[in-house]
């Protein structure tokens, strides 16, 4: 079976699922992610990893893996190897929470950024259990442009860690960045516009 440019030899892929076994402090993915991973590959399958925070303020679970540091890619490079010593193929999701997530979660405690001030209905995962979302800030337009380049770092740590295949995670007011000829910063959310969207929009194509 043939999906995109790879080549798989069964239909059955591994879904993803939240673990929150990375080591901390640091969010490194570890030896018993490596162990998880490896145990569920096969040859010629598909493995679909946890969703990974690409930055510091991505990041929505206590113990989540990140990679934004030469230390996460490493520790992903660990989990790339046992799954590839299979036979079998990885898919790193790349996200970046916006408001699914908490000021204990945060680089000083600070509000999370969303594409703009609405507070998730979803419960955060902290060390001491779940919590609603902290109310977050709407990012601003000038800091658009520095969270594509986020996306883009944490693809190219992605392929440095030696994964086949890489996917944007954006439900539920995460953030989602696509780098393009005009970069733009993007949210799907049930709300159909967003209150930065349409001034990003029209400096855009000014």
């Amino acid at each position: 079976m043939r999906i995109g440019a790879i080549d798989l030899s069964h239909r059955e892929v591994l879904a993803p699922m939240t673990r929150m076994r990375a080591d901390l402090p640091g969010n490194v993915p570890n030896d018993l992610m490596a162990t998880y991973y490896g145990q569920r590959a096969s040859q010629g399958g598909l493995m679909v990893t946890e969703a990974t925070f690409i930055s510091p303020t991505g990041n929505g679970g206590y113990a989540s893996p990140g990679i934004f540091t030469n230390a996460q890619v490493a520790g992903w490079r660990k989990v790339v190897d046992a799954v590839h010593a299979k036979g079998a193929k990885i898919l790193l999701q790349l996200w970046h929470v916006g408001r699914q997530s908490h000021v204990d979660l945060q680089p000083n405690g600070q509000a999370p950024i969303a594409p703009s001030a609405i507070q998730a209905e979803v419960r955060a995962l902290l060390p001491s259990g779940p919590a609603i979302g902290s109310m977050p800030r709407a990012i601003e337009l000038a800091e658009i442009p520095g969270l594509v380049e986020q996306f883009r770092k944490a693809a190219e740590r992605a392929k440095a860690a030696g994964v086949t295949l890489t996917r944007l995670g954006a439900t539920g007011g995460k953030i989602l960045a696509v780098a393009g000829e005009r970069p733009i910063a993007v949210a799907q959310l049930k709300d159909s516009f967003e209150s930065w969207l349409p001034a990003y929009m029209a400096g855009q194509t000014t």
